[in-house]
């Protein structure tokens, strides 16, 4: 696929960085020709100009791309950068927003008109993602693949998990419907087979049916508390949308330091309550009393102190925490704290952005809200290689894992009994920048 990306910033970059990984046409744009040079040492193009000029987006042949996205800073400049674009040519556009109006029926089909195809709102991702983490508080991330006919549950492993301790093999002992497709181990990712061993303090990635979800919880040894009522840190977009998501489902109290978004968020919202100040205060955190809470969501610009923060409200008992974590390179730190979930915008974006991808080219999708990990999404064509054996008998790369497969429209999990067929949508776990090792057992 021929892509450009118009925007060098958090999530053009880190976009462009995850797609040099593949083999992909990437250009990179953007006026200032410094967010560039960090991209030169890719795989990949990168040109000086402004997404909304005739000239330079013809320069770069935009009207020949299959996807142009547009993710500056301006959401303006995002829509008419992407109608430009498809004026010009471009199959598919994507383009960033701020703006949540947009996504209603009655201005979507207005965005449409413009010559934008899909729309990406980095924000609302976030929010989702928070919102999903509340309901189900004993995990901390949650992927629904096959329109939820396969889950993917990531879990901190603690010592009183029945399958500590247990190599993989062993684990059908303990459950027939779980499949530990990867395990995050001082901050790097193993995929493993069946004399690996799931250690205390793993973060451990299993795919399951979501019937089976309380069967996984247990051999995990993890409870699942209820939410009445939540401390945010951050009065920023993200606590907006969550607002939005929550409604009057619990009680929300969000502590924000400057006065005028404090009071607007107060009009906007009566149901919540508003406190002005810096969390980081000891009389404020002391006076709110965190431990009364059953959830606590660091939303701030400063990804350290959303993870101290976290932490604090562990040690004074709050069952569930979760934090912001926008520096890329913090999260492997902060997955080895005991911080609870951890939400990152840019792999949000790049993950649904990913998902564009599969409406341009059909041959598979990717799940990137891991760091250091790919989810594929594949499916299987007669007479790929995958179906000639069973895949005990594949000897498959140690780079990736099959974990499950949906068949008939029905979800299941992959064992080494198992024999793939044509038809079948099969779910690849691998490290990143492994993914084109697919290619020698899938067409």
């Amino acid at each position: 696929m021929r892509i450009v990306i118009a925007g060098a910033g958090e999530v053009g970059t880190h976009l462009a960085k995850m797609l040099s990984n593949e083999e992909q046409d990437i250009i990179v744009m953007d006026v200032e020709n410094k967010k560039l040079e960090p991209l030169e040492n890719y795989n990949l193009l990168t040109s000086q100009g402004s997404a909304i000029s005739f000239n330079d987006l013809n320069a770069i042949k935009t009207g020949q791309c299959d996807l142009f996205i547009a993710v500056t800073k301006s959401e303006a400049r995002n829509i008419l950068s992407c109608s430009m674009a498809k004026k010009l040519g471009a199959k598919k556009t994507v383009a960033r927003l701020d703006n949540d109006e947009f996504f209603t029926p009655k201005w979507r089909d207005h965005i449409s008109t413009l010559g934008i195809d899909h729309l990406i709102y980095p924000e609302m991702l976030a929010a989702k993602e928070i919102s999903s983490a509340l309901k189900r508080t004993w995990a901390r991330n949650w992927f629904e693949l096959f329109d939820g006919e396969l889950i993917v549950v990531g879990v901190k492993i603690r010592s009183n998990a029945r399958i500590v301790n247990q190599m993989l093999k062993d684990v059908s002992n303990i459950s027939h419907f779980l499949h530990v497709s990867a395990i995050k181990r001082n901050r790097e990712i193993i995929i493993p087979r069946g004399d690996d061993c799931v250690l205390e303090n793993d973060i451990v990635y299993i795919a399951t049916t979501l019937d089976h979800i309380d069967e996984v919880r247990e051999a995990c040894g993890k409870v699942q508390t209820p939410v009445n009522n939540v401390l945010i840190v951050g009065g920023n977009d993200i606590a907006e949308q969550l607002i939005k998501r929550l409604g009057k489902s619990v009680d929300i109290k969000i502590i924000e330091q400057d006065e005028s978004r404090c009071e607007e968020l107060a009009q906007r919202y009566p149901n919540c309550k508003l406190v002005q100040g810096d969390f980081r205060d000891t009389d404020l955190s002391e006076e709110e009393s965190v431990s009364n809470y059953d959830a606590f969501i660091a939303l701030g610009e400063n990804s350290a102190v959303n993870m101290m923060a976290c932490m604090i409200a562990k040690t004074n008992g709050v069952p569930k925490t979760i934090a912001q974590v926008e520096d890329i390179q913090f999260i492997n730190e902060a997955e080895s704290l005991n911080i609870g979930t951890i939400v990152n915008k840019k792999l949000l974006a790049s993950s649904r952005i990913y998902q564009t991808m599969l409406d341009a080219d059909e041959d598979n999708a990717r799940c990137l809200a891991l760091s250091d990990a790919e989810v594929a999404e594949i499916i299987v064509e007669e007479g790929d290689r995958v179906t000639r054996s069973d895949v005990k008998d594949l000897k498959l790369s140690r780079d990736f894992t099959i974990a499950g497969l949906v068949r008939d429209g029905k979800g299941q999990l992959v064992d080494g009994n198992t024999r793939i067929q044509a038809g079948d949508h099969v779910v690849v776990f691998c490290l990143q920048g492994a993914l084109h090792k697919l290619d020698k057992y899938f067409s």
